[in-house]
Parts: structure tokens; C-alpha cells; sequence
């Protein structure tokens, strides 16, 4: 499987639901009931369970299910020199619900070490098969740009860091090595995760931002602009990808907004090799924005909703996945659901067999569309 890489025509973003004995551990470590090395045994436990589970529903990428994790991306960030983060008092907006999870911010210049996603990486690598290839998930580098330029973490961001650029050129540093070191450890499959778009394409962009409509457009471009630096100079055997998702915190969402406001810069401009979209409902527009996607692209159709219990209609699936062909070829295209199932410790309200039984029906309707 060493030159079969990402997407698959059935496919899936990364983050499952935490396993019980997972909770529990994790719950004890916080008390402090439970050692550092007692959380890993049963994560690393955990986590070999769930491969055999993916390996056993016939799919061809391996995660992690993102178990060490306290987020998607934040985790990740706590991981670099320059950041701290503490508990939230308020939290983030979500539709009906405050996402509460920590604060984080710089306290000094960033830099990072040895980063220990590239240890998790290498768990999951030991899993692969004949069959099979692990992917590593990660926040977008516009993602982590976000965070440190948001309104509330500005002021902090600014003791440091007096331009955009100058942060942009560190970002982008650290970024380039945890790349590298990912790659040595033979990651060949990276998956950058990607909220900023799904912002931009919202009515209240500008209130997210704290800007006007020219600073988004300027904030656009910078957000390209530290992506794609990132990639640049990477190994010609290393496939990166993108998610881009609108919120996903226990069955709620946050930005609502078809793509035909970002479709121009990032469909057509961002060097990445596939765009993982979600196009589970009415929030996410229709599928026009595809005829942007530049040749050298593929794109996963999030069709099956991960916020919902509710299993999918097959034929309607079916019939929208024709529908998006009439703007980017079908041999182009693959089918996954729309986001993780868990991407905060919380997860989404289904149950871990609710979960397999939607990663069931997507592996059938790829059987049946594309054979």
C-alpha cells in the first residue's frame, strides 16, 4: 500500500467516539488517580481496538481516532514552545450550545521540539497492513493563525509578534519541521483540519474577525498564504489534504455559509492535493462552487452527517453525489461523512454503533457508485 494514499473513494476525516474505558481513564488521570504512563496504556489499548474495528469495516485509512486528544486542534497547539492555554469561562458560540474548551494564547515567541503528535503518528504506523495507511491529522496552519489573531487573543499575540508577517514567518518554521519530522517517521499521508473557511463564509465574518469587509479580504489572502508556505518544499511522495467544516461540538455547528465566497482562493489556489467538504445539509449551499476546484484536485463529499443518529437514504445520497458530478468529474470525486464523530472528548450524539453503521453505509454507496 506504500504508493496508495489518500483520499479513498470511501473515506473518513479522522476523530471517533471515545470509548468508555477511554472517558474513565481520562477522568481518573485528571483527578489524579491514575498515572501518566496508566492513561497511555489505555489509550494505547483503545486505539489498537478501534484499527482492528476500521480495518474490519473494509477501510483503507488509519487514525488514531484522535484518542489522545482533548480537541482536534488545540492538543496540538499545546504542543508548541510560545503557548499556553487555561480553563474557559464562557466558551465558544455554537448553535445552542457554548463549546467549552480552553483558552489558548501565546506567552512567548513560538517554537517547537520534538512534537508528540509525531510519537502518535508512529503508534499508528506500526498498525498498517497490506491493505492499509495511516494518516495524521492536524489543524491548518490558518487555523492556528486564527487562533492567536482572534479579537479576544490579539492583545496577547501583539507582545510578541507586532506584525502578522512576522508571526506568519515563525508559524510557518515550526509548521515545515513538525512536516519533516512526521515524514521521517513515515507519515505519508497528513490532513491539515481547517475551521477558518467555514468562518469567512458566514454572514457574521466580520463580528468573528473584527474586521470589515476589506480586512476579511485581506485576512483571506494571509490564510492562503500560511497554508500554502507550510507546504512548500515538502516531499513530492507526501500527500497533504484539507477539511474544511463549519463547527462540529456535540452535534451542534457554528458557522452556516455555502463555499462561493472562498471557493476563488482556496479551491482553485491552495496547494493542497484534496478538499474534504461538508455538504451534510442546507448550511453548506449547493455545489456549483466544485466548477472552482482546480484540475489537480480531488474532492471527499461529506455527504453523511456525523451530528445525527439518523442513517441516510441511500438513493438520496446516491442522487446528490450525481448532482456534484455535473460540476466536477465523478473520477474525481470520493464520498465521506461530513466531519469527525468526535471532535472535542464530548463527541456528537450517536452511539459507537450508530457511528460504524454510517461508515457501513458510506462504504456501500461508493461500492455501488464507483464499483
Amino acid at each position: 500500500m506504500e504508493k496508495v494514499h489518500t483520499p479513498f473513494r470511501y473515506d473518513y476525516v479522522g476523530s471517533f467516539l471515545r470509548p468508555e474505558a477511554l472517558k474513565k481513564a481520562r477522568a481518573a488521570y485528571e483527578s489524579g488517580t491514575i498515572t501518566t504512563w496508566q492513561l497511555k496504556e489505555v489509550e494505547d489499548r483503545c486505539i489498537t481496538e478501534l484499527v482492528a474495528r476500521q480495518k474490519a469495516a473494509g477501510y483503507h485509512v488509519l487514525t488514531d481516532g484522535e484518542f489522545r486528544r482533548a480537541t482536534w486542534h488545540l492538543d496540538f497547539m499545546w504542543g508548541f514552545q510560545g503557548i499556553g492555554h487555561s480553563a474557559t469561562e464562557k466558551g465558544l458560540p455554537f448553535h445552542g450550545e457554548a463549546a467549552k474548551i480552553d483558552d489558548t494564547y501565546l506567552t512567548d515567541k513560538l517554537s517547537v521540539g520534538v512534537h508528540p503528535f509525531v510519537e502518535h503518528f508512529r503508534f499508528v504506523k506500526a498498525l498498517e497492513d497490506e491493505n492499509t495507511v495511516a494518516k495524521q491529522t492536524i489543524p491548518a496552519p490558518a487555523q492556528f493563525l486564527e487562533q492567536l489573531i482572534m479579537p479576544m487573543n490579539l492583545p496577547d499575540t501583539r507582545r510578541f509578534y507586532p506584525t502578522d508577517e512576522a508571526l506568519i514567518a515563525d508559524l510557518v518554521a515550526c509548521y515545515r519541521k513538525v512536516i519533516a519530522d512526521l515524514y521521517a517517521a513515515g507519515c505519508r499521508n497528513l490532513q491539515f483540519d481547517d475551521c477558518t473557511w467555514g468562518c469567512f463564509v458566514d454572514p457574521k465574518a466580520t463580528m468573528f474577525f473584527g474586521t470589515d469587509e476589506a480586512g476579511l479580504q485581506t485576512l483571506q489572502e494571509e490564510f492562503l498564504l500560511v497554508n500554502n508556505l507550510a507546504m512548500e518544499g515538502k516531499p513530492e511522495d507526501l500527500i497533504i489534504n484539507t477539511h474544511i467544516c463549519r463547527g462540529n461540538f456535540h452535534s451542534t455547528w457554528a458557522c452556516r455559509g455555502g463555499y462561493d465566497r472562498i471557493a476563488d482562493q482556496v479551491f482553485a489556489r491552495e496547494k493542497v492535493d484534496a478538499l474534504y467538504l461538508e455538504f451534510d445539509d442546507a448550511r453548506s449551499g449547493g455545489f456549483q462552487c466544485l466548477e472552482k476546484v482546480s484540475e489537480d484536485k480531488k474532492v471527499v463529499l461529506g455527504l453523511v452527517t456525523t451530528k445525527s443518529p439518523r442513517l441516510e437514504d441511500k438513493d438520496a445520497v446516491i442522487a446528490r453525489i450525481h448532482e456534484a458530478a455535473r460540476y466536477l468529474p465523478l473520477d474525481r470525486l470520493c464520498l465521506s461523512p461530513q466531519c469527525g464523530f468526535a471532535s472535542c472528548e464530548i463527541g456528537n450524539k450517536l452511539t459507537e454503533e450508530e457511528q460504524w453503521a454510517k461508515l457501513a453505509l458510506v462504504k456501500e454507496i461508493a461500492g455501488e457508485v464507483w464499483g
